[in-house]
């Protein structure tokens, strides 16, 4: 199975178009699997920028990728005592990047946000933060401290 398509091999309602023959398009279908892998590469490349963009920024990275059944997270970090959860977005403009994070989007994080704080309870009394991280092709990354937050 690949990493990046946790729907890979099955098939489930709304998760795109399948084969003519009820199957789901495989990494060994060419075209198909040729864009999914450039958009996944992008999709990494975009967060080790979004990283390494913090870092410069004197954040300390606690994970990247965190994955759990409600969700994931691209990157938690930590600056001083405030624990952030961060949202990367590659797109290839700012606008279509910040419009991407819908409100489904921000719950599975903020799900996921709970799940880290269960396993990581030294965490739990941190003041917290959702940022966004906006990455286009030729510009620095922008940062969107507090994008959203998890009353909503």
């Amino acid at each position: 199975m690949n990493p990046g398509n946790r729907n890979s091999g099955r098939r489930t309602p709304g998760n795109g178009a399948g084969k003519p023959d009820g199957r789901q398009p495989s990494p060994a279908d060419g075209a198909y699997s040729a864009q999914r892998r450039v958009a996944f590469r992008f999709g990494l490349s975009a967060e080790s920028r979004a990283a390494a963009f913090l870092i410069a920024k004197g954040y300390r990275i606690l994970a990247r990728r965190f994955r759990t059944p409600v969700g994931e997270i691209d990157i938690i970090a930590r600056r001083r005592d405030v624990l952030v959860f961060v949202e990367v977005k590659a797109r290839d403009n700012f606008d279509e990047a910040a419009e991407s994070i819908g409100k489904r989007q921000q719950s599975r994080i903020i799900g996921a946000a709970q799940m880290w704080l269960a396993t990581h309870p030294e965490d739990v009394m941190r003041d917290m933060r959702f940022d966004a991280i906006l990455v286009i092709p030729g510009r620095l990354p922008r940062h969107l401290p507090a994008a959203f937050d998890a009353s909503t």
